[in-house]
């Protein structure tokens, strides 16, 4: 927020920063490297002049800004309530405008909120503003309270002179107590200048600092190590110790020791290990490896995942599709980190999920694993390079990029060109965001991070809809998916402060911070990071020493350091294998790493302890170093045989006693293991508040714990053994602040502090009394771990990395961090009112404790002087370091100034690092921007961020805005965000299974498979076309073979049974009758993989099927014109008016009176064509409620041949249809058919088809053509067939038994021109193929042809077929009726057996979407069979459903009633006649046809049961009756329109001569009047 002007000459004592606030700042001349200037106050001030962007619609006049007065006032106010420690904030200083701007314009906006915008601005307000004249004494009167700490120099002329003061009050050392300077001019009348010095030593250092990029930071360090500057640093610290340096301390220790190497401290960890080898048997039970197995979590967020990728796919925009796509590939791209890099493989290698997408066969090496994960280095442009190369030859592959860490180097490739820097920085821009990748249909990006804000800019590519955040754990208390293991992350990290945990998992070392602070006066030009490095590697090495027997070393350490020694130290003695704990010790800058190595190896080896515990320098470009010996005790525990191997992850550490230096400006996603202790951050660099580093650093402590163990009440019962006076103490202290607590925290809101033992000094208090109880032999009483704070938890997935999640990156999670973090992550923790009364209790408390600490710290290091208690943290004896390990995550140290950063909360309850700058390669839009607010969703937040933040000028989204799209985000790309180390490789590699899973099946489908019914009711007569091997059949043969009554599709099974006189029908052989709602579950289904040749539904969109379908990217939506169509039929008594719809592109096809005129025809060809280039036959597909899943797209299945497809749709479907298929030719049936059957449709389908044939004919007789050369053939094809085969059979010979086939899939296009080109073909009335069924048996193919019913897929020749018609008004089995009928008329029917089709199952629409309920809609109850009929005039509930349905139905279940005798007496079937309906497959029918000159099976020897006479025309009279014969109390059912025709008909065939019937057997349809039941009478034969 302010600059710095860095006084720090020898006659300046101090350091000053210097921030321009308003007007022009002066210059200034002399020795400026001791002065930084900076414009971060003037920038602020900027920020806040400008209105909200929310009001400017009301006029920009309307509301004023904050005045400059009134922003100076408030920053001096702000300056005099900071305390000694703390530095200002310019999120806080802005928060503080914001405020201050609503509250004196509240009535105007509230006044705007509700009415409409006002021509004249308002009144202005009533309080009086701030005048310049006014500032300097308001000024002065606030700075008057703060002790000196701020300091007002009013000026008359310029700054010059005010700034000329502050200087010579420095000199002077009378700012000695000053912390800010606040300097104004206020000369002229129109506005004022003023400027801030910091004077303040600390905070000078710590803005100043702040400044620097993190590449000069790293400069300044390395320019100070190189040039010997830090040399006082260590002649300062040799002079602390009374005994003379340490290092000579240390040589002379080392001279003592040499000869019984240091203490029982080896001993006893040798001989245990020594004892294990001997016995074999290992002790220790605590260390056991995990199986790889996937979270209910990461399942959860695979399927999100694959669901986002599903809705990429489905969207109108064609951006995504999956339908041509046959696998899945996958390139993973991570930062240069070496370790990240290692763990990522053994990820991808222990998934499986390189065989699962079948990359990779069974034995694969880890070169090929490497194939696809590419660390972001100078290699990564060749290897990037092969993967687009991959990407452009397999373009039915889906290549998923995953960038992982994707928060990592967003610097954009054209910014980086002008800078000199490292080659490898923008390498994320070059290549994901290069042309190829945005372009490439077939790449998708999925961005994965742990903190996604910089990817939530204004100017982000990614859209909010294709952002997948990791879900919450709970949902108003409950677990949404039960896991063992619960996320301890920042939230539950920050909670354990507040909730009265003993023993806090975050903390601060207070003796550490006030030895720092007295170096940093002392050496005011070192960097302070130099300053904590060696402060803290003095403590380490001071610590190691009193651990190993120098007891008088533990004055110069801190009791957290201390503690941690010894628990490093102690915990191998307490394991019978000798496992311990890590503690890792961040230091961002690679130089002072090198520094803290060197020296706590010099410490280590000059004690002895070599074989103790391993020290390891962790660099992100180097891999992981142990020493022999403890890879030696790595291979032991973890049972590796392998000579050579070496750990190359931080994870396969486990159990190893050590100390990992961790470098490195940013972690790069590595995971640490279980037996991870301590998180000692206290180096972080805490000038970098960003939000996103902040997060960063903490999420290296991130753990899953184990559900079994309550974590409260491990951690209270610990804090009872260790902590009992000091818990004493502070009890009764909250009682007696208990009421005074609330208003106490108002006063000072910065002051707030940790509970109980948060910081050394308080916790010194109780260790005095027990200090001298530490020996000099440490052995002799271990000091531990507090119980339970062993816990690095057991890992959620990997083998060999049991505690974390498994290579988790960071990765983002817009609502983890502290904002939501407690409330959205682990509702179940969030404090509930009553409880966050004691917080504050509590906080009162602490910092009148810590008050004290201040002062009893003040004197450098001499708070430190006293070590803990032995008591206080000792482990229970021979407890392994990990037995607690699943129980309690790591304990992390933060320095002071992060610590209140990260507890200290708004008033929302959002914790304050929560509403910092998100990242450092963005900015705000606006000062006036709302509060984050603690409640917000993931999704809130990522709304939030893309508001109010833009990308800076380095930012590679930066010109993305500028490309002139409006929505700017690109349509493949995902961003997934979750917590850290919560398993987020797990699951996007789950994804890519799963991914390519749903692929497979988009590639499969489920075909019926069911074996033809009744073979076995043929006989074996001179029923076979013998000629195996002809490709068509021979009209004069074919003409000799007999009809095949009897029904073999399996969709039939509960048909009737149609009988002929060449069968002998045994009752067993039928089936019992499934239940209706049985008729689909029981259908067999097999699942095949679709071909090149298979028809598809709206779902699939290739490349080249876009112009067929008409989502070519040129034009909009294919246009279309709707043509009536008008044919009269004298059946029906009127003219039938059809309309077509026929897109632009389709009008060749058809006929105009001229263009864009009157529709005449439908062209045809001829019989003559010979050409392959086209289909000859129209094809029409009758559909309904398929609009999406109707396969219509036969671009394929015709192998892109020219061919007319029609499809026939009812009109209240039209628009659906023309929606989803704008490229198809549409034949809309008239409204009085939309509840009609099939029957309806295929029955219009043909009178149009032989309507057209004849306007064909007239048309071309013209042109010289004879009507009989015109094709007379037309397809009529369910809207599920999917894929057709060819039987290819190898006989040995003519008559030959025996011969082999094998079955290929084809195309339709090769079948029907197969068809087309047969001889005579004309002469045939109706062709059909065989339904596919994998238990085809040899016989059923052949014969290649058959003379019997054709299903499914039919070519009808509606030229001989002219005088037989659909039935119109059926809804079931009309393909059966209409076939007996061609038959029946003498035509010839022909299957070609060697062809068959498949059909899809569909699930949705067809005869399925006609559903029976009752009329009166509050009768939910269903409706039953039975019910569908009743007596006429009875009070019965009417039915919603056509007449025809209700009879066709109630026949299939109940038509026992009428034809009592016909049950299963298959030798005495029902004559039906011209008609044939299903009476259940338990009664047999005969069917014999009135019309003249019929072919009907001899009936003269058969005795029927029953007599059924439907809507029977004048062809049937009484004579043609009189020629059957019935048995006695045979049943007559007759079926009429009305009740009228009912007893005419009964008249006109003088039924009362032969039957018998009574008043009583006259039922109904169950329909109301207006719908048209039907009538039935029924009789007995006498």
């Amino acid at each position: 927020m302010c600059g710095a002007i860095s006084c720090a000459q020898d006659r300046v004592p101090s350091r000053c920063c210097s921030s321009a606030g308003h007007g022009n700042f002066p210059y200034l001349c002399g020795n400026l490297n001791d002065v930084v200037v900076s414009p971060l106050l003037y920038t602020c001030y900027q920020n806040s002049q400008s209105v909200s962007r929310a009001y400017e619609q009301y006029g920009a006049s309307a509301i004023q800004p904050i005045s400059e007065e009134m922003q100076l006032l408030l920053t001096v106010y702000y300056l005099v309530q900071l305390a000694a420690d703390q530095v200002p904030l310019m999120e806080d200083l802005e928060q503080i405008f914001l405020r201050s701007w609503r509250e004196s314009h509240l009535t105007e906006i509230r006044q705007y909120q509700q009415a409409p915008p006002q021509p004249f601005p308002p009144a202005p307000s009533a309080a009086a503003p701030v005048t310049s004249a006014q500032l300097p004494w308001l000024a002065s009167l606030a700075a008057s309270s703060c002790n000196d700490s701020v300091h007002v120099i009013e000026c008359a002329y310029s700054l010059a002179e005010g700034l000329s003061e502050m200087f010579r009050l420095l000199v002077e050392g009378k700012l000695a107590k000053t912390n800010y300077v606040v300097i104004i001019c206020a000369c002229r009348s129109a506005a004022i200048d003023s400027c801030i010095a910091v004077t303040g030593k600390y905070q000078a250092r710590i803005l100043s600092e702040s400044l620097l990029t993190p590449a000069e930071y790293q400069k300044e360090v390395n320019y100070e190590l190189v040039t010997g500057k830090v040399d006082s640093l260590g002649a300062f610290f040799s002079t602390l110790c009374p005994e003379g340096d340490i290092d000579i301390l240390l040589d002379k220790f080392h001279q003592e020791n040499q000869g019984h190497i240091s203490s029982s401290l080896t001993a006893s960890s040798v001989t245990k290990a020594a004892s294990l080898d001997v016995s074999g048997t290992p002790v220790c039970t605590s260390y056991h490896l995990e199986p790889h197995s996937i979270r209910p979590f990461q399942l959860a967020v695979a399927q999100k995942l694959l669901s986002h990728v599903c809705s990429i796919a489905d969207s109108s925009t064609q951006n995504l599709d999956l339908g041509s796509f046959e696998k899945v590939d996958f390139l993973i791209c991570i930062p240069p980190s070496e370790v990240t890099y290692q763990q990522t493989l053994f990820h991808v290698w222990h998934s499986g999920v390189l065989l699962e997408l079948g990359l990779e066969k069974e034995h694969m090496t880890k070169q090929r694993v490497e194939q696809y994960v590419l660390k972001l280095d100078a290699e990564a442009q060749t290897k990037f390079k092969a993967f687009l190369q991959n990407s452009f030859q397999n373009p039915h592959t889906l290549f998923v990029l995953i960038h992982d860490h994707a928060h990592w180097d967003l610097v954009s490739a054209v910014h980086n060109l002008y800078s000199q820097s490292d080659p490898s920085v923008g390498l994320v821009d070059r290549l994901l965001n290069c042309r190829e990748v945005k372009e490439a249909p077939n790449i998708v990006t999925l961005h994965v991070t742990s903190f996604p804000y910089a990817l939530q800019t204004q100017h982000t590519l990614i859209s909010p809809y294709n952002e997948i955040h990791w879900p919450a754990s709970c949902s108003n208390g409950v677990d949404l998916y039960h896991e063992n293991k619960k996320y301890f992350g920042l939230s539950e990290f920050i909670e354990s402060t507040l909730s009265g945990h003993s023993l806090p998992l975050l903390r601060y070392d207070s003796s550490f911070e006030a030895m720092v602070t007295a170096l940093g006066k002392r050496f005011p030009r070192l960097h302070s990071a130099v300053i904590r490095t060696f402060v803290l590697v003095q403590h380490y090495a001071a610590a190691l020493m009193a651990v190993s027997g120098l007891p008088q070393m533990k004055n110069y350490t801190s009791v957290e350091t201390l503690e941690i020694t010894q628990n490093l130290l102690n915990s191998p003695k307490q394991c019978p294998c000798g496992h311990g704990l890590m503690v890792l010790l961040r230091v961002p800058c690679s130089p002072l790493a090198a520094v803290a190595y060197e020296r706590l190896a010099h410490v280590r080896a000059r004690l002895a302890l070599e074989e103790h515990f391993e020290i390891i320098l962790g660099s992100p470009s180097s891999g992981v170093t142990v020493g022999k010996h403890f890879v030696k005790q790595l291979r032991m525990w973890q049972k590796i045989e392998d000579v050579e191997w070496r750990p190359q992850t931080y994870l396969e550490l486990e159990g190893l006693p050590c100390i990992l230096i961790f470098s490195g400006m940013d972690p790069h996603g590595e995971s640490l293991p279980r037996s991870l202790r301590y998180c000692d951050l206290r180096l972080i660099n805490s000038s970098c508040l960003v939000r996103t580093a902040l997060e960063q650093e903490l999420g290296l402590a991130a753990y899953f714990v184990s559900n079994e163990v309550p974590l409260e009440k491990g951690a209270r019962n610990e804090a009872l053994e260790s902590d009992a006076e000091k818990l004493s103490s502070t009890d009764n202290e909250d009682e007696e602040l208990g009421t005074e607590g609330s208003t106490l925290e108002k006063r000072s809101p910065m002051k707030r502090e940790r509970s109980h033992s948060h910081d050394s000094a308080s916790s010194s208090l109780s260790s005095k009394a027990s200090g001298s109880a530490l020996g000099g032999e440490s052995s002799a009483q271990p000091t531990g771990l507090p119980q339970g704070e062993h816990a690095r938890s057991p890992q959620p997935c990997g083998p060999t990395e049991e505690g974390r999640a498994p290579g988790e990156k960071q990765r983002p999670r817009a609502s983890q961090g502290p904002p939501s973090a407690i409330s959205r992550h682990s509702p179940g923790l969030t404090p509930q009112p009553d409880c966050s009364l004691k917080t504050s209790q509590r906080s009162v408390q602490v910092s009148v404790t810590s008050s004290c600490s201040q002062l009893s710290s003040s004197s450098g290091s001499s708070s430190s002087s006293v070590a803990p208690a032995a008591g206080t943290w000792v482990l229970q004896a021979s407890q392994c370091s990990l037995t607690k390990a699943c129980r309690q995550p790591p304990v992390v140290f933060l320095p002071k100034l992060v610590y209140d950063m990260v507890v200290s909360t708004d008033s929302s309850g959002l914790p304050k690092a929560a509403s910092l700058l998100p990242s450092p390669s963005v900015m705000w839009a606006s000062s006036f921007r709302p509060l984050l607010s603690k409640t917000m969703t993931s999704t809130e937040q990522s709304l939030y961020y893309r508001q109010w933040t833009v990308p800076r000028p380095s930012h590679m989204d930066y010109g993305n805005r500028a490309e002139g799209r409006v929505d700017g985000f690109h349509p493949r790309r995902l961003l997934l965000s979750g917590p850290p180390q919560i398993g987020k490789t797990g699951a996007y590699l789950q994804f890519l299974s799963v991914l390519s899973r749903m692929l497979v099946r988009l590639t499969e489908v489920d075909v019926y498979d069911e074996e033809e019914i009744n073979i076995n009711l043929r006989e074996e007569s001179d029923w076979h076309y013998l000629q195996l091997s002809d490709p068509w059949p021979d009209l004069e043969l074919f003409k000799k073979l007999p009809f095949d009554y009897i029904i073999h599709d399996p969709k039939y099974e509960d048909a009737s049974l149609i009988c002929s006189h060449y069968q002998s029908i045994k009752s067993e052989d039928r089936g019992m009758s499934r239940k209706p709602e049985d008729l689909y579950v029981r259908r067999q289904t097999a699942r095949m993989r679709l071909s090149k040749y298979a028809a598809y539904n709206t779902y699939h969109h290739c490349e080249q099927c876009h112009q067929y379908m008409g989502f070519h990217p040129r034009y909009q939506l294919y246009e279309s014109t709707l043509h009536a169509f008008a044919f009269s039929y004298s059946m029906l008594g009127e003219e039938i008016q059809l309309h077509f719809i026929i897109p632009k592109s389709k009008e060749h096809h058809f006929v105009f009176s001229q263009p864009g005129g009157q529709l005449e025809s439908m062209r045809l060809p001829l019989v003559t064509d010979k050409s392959h280039e086209y289909i000859k036959s129209p094809t029409f597909t009758p559909t309904t409620g398929r609009h999406e899943h109707g396969l219509f797209n036969l671009y394929h299945a015709m192998d892109g041949a020219s061919h007319l497809h029609v499809l026939v749709v009812k009109e209240y479907e039209m628009a659906i249809y023309k929606k989803y298929w704008p490229n198809h030719i549409m034949l809309v049936l008239p409204s009085i058919f939309n509840s009609a059957g099939v029957g309806a449709a295929h029955f219009l389908i043909k009178e149009l088809s032989y309507h057209n044939l004849e306007l064909e004919r007239n048309r071309q007789e013209e042109l010289g053509i004879k009507p009989q050369d015109i094709w007379p053939f037309i397809v009529i094809s369910d809207d599920s067939c999917v894929m057709w085969n060819v039987v290819d059979v190898d006989s040995a010979g003519e008559r030959s038994r025996e011969f082999s086939w094998s079955e290929r899939n084809v195309s339709l296009k090769h079948i029907m021109q197969h068809i087309e080109a047969a001889p005579n073909i004309t002469h045939y009335a109706l062709l059909g193929l065989r339904k596919w069924s994998s238990k085809t048996r040899a016989s059923e193919v052949r014969e290649p042809f058959s003379r019997c019913h054709v299903h499914n897929f039919i070519i009808l020749n509606v030229d001989l077929t002219q005088n037989v018609q659909y039935n119109q008004n059926r809804f079931l089995c009309d393909d059966v009726d209409f076939n007996l009928r061609v038959h029946s008329a003498g035509l010839l029917l022909c299957r070609f057996n060697r062809f068959s089709v498949m059909k899809k199952q569909i699930v949705v629409g067809g005869h399925r979407s006609f559903h029976i309920t009752s009329k009166v809609s509050d009768n939910s109850a269903a409706v039953v069979p039975a019910q569908y009929i009743c007596a006429p005039d009875s009070k019965h509930t009417f039915l919603a459903a056509p007449a025809q349905l209700l009879l066709e139905k109630f026949l299939q279940h109940h038509s026992h009633h009428f034809f009592p005798l016909s049950l299963k007496n298959h030798d005495h079937p029902v004559l039906s006649v011209d008609c044939y309906l299903n009476l259940g497959s338990q009664i047999s029918v005969c069917y014999v046809s009135s019309r003249p000159h019929s072919l009907n099976i001899s009936c003269s020897d058969l005795l029927f049961s029953g007599l059924l006479l439907y809507l029977c025309d004048s062809f049937v009279g009484a004579s043609f009756l009189k020629k059957f014969h019935f048995l006695k109390g045979a049943t007559l059912c007759v079926i009429c329109q009305d009740r009228s025709s009912l007893r005419q008909t009964v008249v006109r065939l003088e039924l009362e001569d032969e039957w018998q019937f009574r008043l009583r057997d006259e039922f109904q349809t169950a329909n109301a009047r207006e719908d048209r039941p039907l009538f039935f009478l029924t009789g007995r034969h006498i």
